[in-house]
This record gives structure tokens, sequence and C-alpha cells, in this order.
């Protein structure tokens, strides 16, 4: 006979720990599914910077960012560009998502014990007029803990709800099917997969020992998405960004791979939006890597000049920080899918951070004497210095024309000449003394200073790159780091999944990377960044109380 519930949760990433936490404290029964072993508790939450969009803070004010909903929104529906039918949902979750982010998130993350560090980074700065993408204002706020900080509350009160009889984890337990009855979903059924120690975020082994079936009144799907499956990736890959990359770095684990995805879309759900994704440009190649062809992300300041695969800078506004999918989209135009950041040494030890908590001992440890020598230590972080030594990326050059040697000798070509790059590195060098300029770019890095969160941490002093008082030159080769799927079910405001006939599906909810993080896509075609993990939140949270008021 079938194990019974009143709810199962298949995924246990964050939107399922949030679902299935407030599904337990109802007072229902919930089991949760997932096909990794109890090490991979968290998901791909726990790999995250920790970053959460939040608006109109206490940090933001005590910094004196004037921030507000009707701010928030308005950059939030520039940059998601909604413009198909599909939309209706996934704007409503926008506008939900923003109400939640300036009301209620800090306060209900706060009462379980979640803290925030105090300076508030500035992501996604566009660069275009008031009402298209980008932030107006600083809305990064970066869990103190990292990752596992935004994970912690949720698996402690999951174990916490394992205690009282409320949750059981059912790990390498695959689901292959949805089962129902009378046209309403009452269950799944799939495969038990043998038990794999492997180290978190390695790939585990896929033998089957057995199976299993389990029943309930509801499914919520909280699977995640695509990026780790390099040719689904390419198979929905938008004919907007141009051609799909023919090498890309994953940012997530191989068994992020869509999967469950396609059993559910089979099933009957309706998945929109799927050609609308997030991935990064700024991506590097892990030196020690966990996973297959991991990669890292680089959080740049504004000061790095970037350069394509030709020698030939981004255009305005394209520099780092401001617009990832134009960047994106330009970056392949070029016919080439990687480029280049050129930088001083005075560059590196102020504006680079490496996203994951992996890379960021002193915020994941919740060190606040590590965190203050990121602002007094001569060189950059440890972890950037690891891979400015080791990284396959990186180049490191008293001279100019041996820089340039070098980058043409890492990608086997003779693309970039000397003479190129050095008179637009000139030109721009010859307005950075000044308190104004024409230079976008240069007018961008005078904005940040005036930001004291900027000023303290992520944005060097001006300066000539060119000045050896400044050096060495070092170069970083970036490629094209797949990260997150903007698209999924559609779903209504209580993550209730609709079928390809537009109607509800009875006891079927999806949430976080599955629903596109909450309506199939509320992010539209642009994200804001912070609200990925947000996003998990809201949806599982939402999906969480719905089910538990659904189920007798």
């Amino acid at each position: 006979m079938a194990e019974q519930a009143d709810v199962i949760v298949v995924g246990a990433g964050l939107s399922g720990l949030v679902a299935a936490t407030e599904i337990a404290d109802a007072g229902k029964r919930v089991i949760i599914v997932e096909q990794e072993g109890e090490q991979s508790l968290g998901g791909q939450a726990f790999w995250s910077f920790g970053g959460l969009f939040l608006v109109d803070s206490p940090e933001q004010r005590r910094l004196g960012i004037k921030d507000s909903c009707d701010l928030a929104l308005q950059d939030w529906i520039g940059s998601a560009g909604f413009d198909r039918d599909e939309d209706l949902w996934p704007r409503r979750w926008a506008e939900a998502y923003v109400g939640f982010a300036a009301g209620e998130k800090r306060a209900w993350l706060r009462a379980m014990g979640h803290r925030l560090f105090p300076v508030v980074g500035w992501a996604e700065r566009g660069g275009y007029d008031a009402m298209s993408h980008g932030n107006s204002v600083p809305r990064f706020h970066v869990t103190w803990g990292t990752g596992p900080g935004i994970v912690e509350p949720f698996e402690r009160r999951a174990r916490e709800a394992v205690g009282n009889g409320q949750l059981t984890f059912k790990f390498r337990h695959r689901v292959d099917a949805l089962l129902s009855k009378n046209g309403s979903v009452n269950g799944v059924s799939g495969s038990i997969l043998e038990p794999d120690i492997v180290e978190r975020g390695k790939s585990s082994s896929r033998k089957i020992v057995g199976d299993f079936t389990l029943q309930a009144q509801a499914v919520i799907v909280a699977s995640g998405g695509i990026g780790g499956n390099h040719d689904l990736v390419r198979q929905n890959w938008p004919k907007r960004l141009g051609q799909a990359p023919r090498n890309m770095i994953s940012g997530v684990p191989e068994h992020v791979d869509g999967r469950m995805i396609g059993i559910i879309e089979t099933a009957g759900a309706r998945l929109i939006n799927r050609d609308r994704m997030w991935h990064y440009v700024e991506g590097i190649q892990n030196w020690s890597p966990i996973w297959p062809r991991h990669g890292i992300r680089i959080l740049p300041g504004p000061s790095s000049m970037w350069f394509d695969a030709n020698g030939r800078r981004l255009p305005s506004p394209l520099f780092p920080g401001s617009d990832t999918l134009g960047q994106l989209e330009y970056i392949m135009s070029t016919g080439h899918d990687y480029s280049w950041f050129v930088l001083t040494q005075s560059i590196i030890k102020k504006e680079f951070a490496l996203s994951g908590s992996e890379q960021n001992p002193d915020l994941t440890g919740k060190s606040w004497s590590m965190t203050v020598r990121r602002a007094t230590n001569k060189g950059a972080p440890g972890p950037v210095e690891a891979f400015k030594t080791k990284g396959v990326d990186f180049i490191v050059r008293d001279k100019l024309d041996e820089l340039v040697a070098a980058m043409n000798a890492l990608v086997g070509n003779n693309l970039l000449r000397t003479e190129i790059l050095r008179a637009q590195i000139e030109a721009r060098d010859r307005e950075i003394g000044n308190a104004y300029a024409k230079d976008t770019q240069v007018l961008n890095i005078h904005n940040a200073r005036r930001y004291i969160g900027d000023r303290l941490i992520r944005t060097a002093t001006p300066h000539r790159i060119l000045d050896p008082a400044h050096g060495p030159l070092i170069a970083v080769k970036l490629n094209i780091l797949t990260r997150k799927t903007l698209g999924g079910f559609e779903t209504d405001l209580n993550a209730r999944v609709f079928g390809h006939d537009g109607r509800i599906m009875p006891g079927l909810y999806a949430v976080g990377e599955a629903a596109g993080f909450g309506g199939g896509g509320m992010h539209g075609y642009r994200s804001l960044e912070g609200t990925f993990l947000g996003g998990c939140l809201f949806s599982g949270r939402n999906a969480g109380r719905a089910a538990a008021k659904a189920v007798a």
C-alpha cells in the first residue's frame, strides 16, 4: 500500500523547504521527496551569495537610500518588459512580490533569526531611461551567512517538524510520474536510487535499487530549473540573443537538468516563457571544481574595462554591473562566446567579489574580523587572489603588449591588437582625472563613489589603467555561465498550476524556478537581482499556505 501524507513536495531546495514548513506549521503532514542525498538539503540556495531584493529597508535608510514600492515596481516593470498574452499571471506575481519585498518579507525572515550584512549592494544598474531596465537605487541585501544563512531557518523548522511527526524526508527518491484520480493529482511514483554520500554538488549515482509510490491530496513541484543541462539550454535558447554559445560553463550542479519539468509538462501542465533565461557573462572556470564544468561568476565593481573578443570596448551602457542580458546579446552578436576584462591590481583588490557561499568565507562564516579586511587588505580577498594565481582565465603582466600577447595565446588566435586596446584605454585614462567627463563609464564610477556603500567596499579610487603605480595589469577571459530559468509552469497567486486547456489542475502546485519563481516567469525578460531566492521564498510560502488550507 502506498505511503500517504496530506501534501507531497518534490524537491528539497529552498522553495520546497519553505512550502513544506508552512504546511507542517498548519498541522498537516508533508513528505519531501528529493533525488539527491541529505547532504544536498537546501539545493542551489546553499551555493548562493544570499542576496535578497528588499525595498525601503532599514539598511537602505541608514545609508541614505530613498526607496519606495512605487519606484521598485517601476524598475521591475521596466526591466521585465512584459509583452505576451502569457504574461498575465507573471505580472500579477511581480506586483505581489514587490509588495512583499516592501512589506513583511524582512520582518518574516528576521523573526526566524535571519540577519543581513549592513551594506546594501547595487546590482543591475541599467543606464537607460527611468522606465527601462535596472535598479534606480541599491537594493541587493546580502544575507549574513550567505546561502547557508538563508537555508538555515527553514532547515531548522523542517527538522523540528520531523521531530514532531509532521514532516518526512525521502532522500534518494526520484520522481518519474505524477499520479491522479478523478482528474485530481494525488501522488507521485518513481525510483529509489542507491545511497550515495558523495560531496554536496558532485554528481551522484543513478543506480536504481527499488521503486516507490506516495499518495497525498496535493503535490507541490519544487524541482528547480535547467541550468545544468546545456543541451536543454541550447534547445530553448532565444533567437533574440543570437546563436546559442558553443562553449558554456555551469553555475549549477549537473542534477539541475530540467528532467522533472518535462515529466510535469507531459502530465498536462502548461509551461510558458521557456525561452526566457538568465545566464551570466562574467563566468570564470573554477580552478577547484565541484561539479562538471563548474563556473563562478565575478561580481564586478564599475571600473574594469570590458572588451569583446575582437578587442572592441563594449558600448554604453554595457559596463560592469549594468545589464546582464544586454551584455549577453551584444557578446553573442560578435560571433564569439567570450569577452575580456582589463583592469589593475588596485581595481581587483577593491572591486572583485565572487558569487557563491564557498567563495566568501568571511560572510558565510559570519566573521566580522575577516569581513573588515575586505576594505583594509593590501591584496584582493583570498578567494579572488587564488583565482588570479591559479585560474586558467586570469593573466597578469606588467606591460600592455605582454598582456595582449598572453590573451591571444590563451584563446589561440590573434584577434587582439595592442595598438587598438592601447588607444581605447588611453582615451579613457585621459578622462579619469576630472570629476566630470563625457565617457559614460567614467560618469558611472563617479556616481558609484557618491554612494557610501560603493565608496567603502566596491569602487576603487579612480585612476589610469596604464599607471604603473596601480599595476600589474590583469586580463580576465569571461565565459558564458548558465544559471537560472526565468520561464516555468503557469500558476495563479496560490501557486496552483494551469493545464494545457487553461484550467487549474486540481491538486498540483509549482514553486521556485520550476514556476519561473512565480506565475510562469515573474521576472519577464530580465532580473533586478536578489530576486531568485526571494521568488523561492514567496512562491514557497504562498503554495504551502494555500495547499494547507485546501487539504481536508
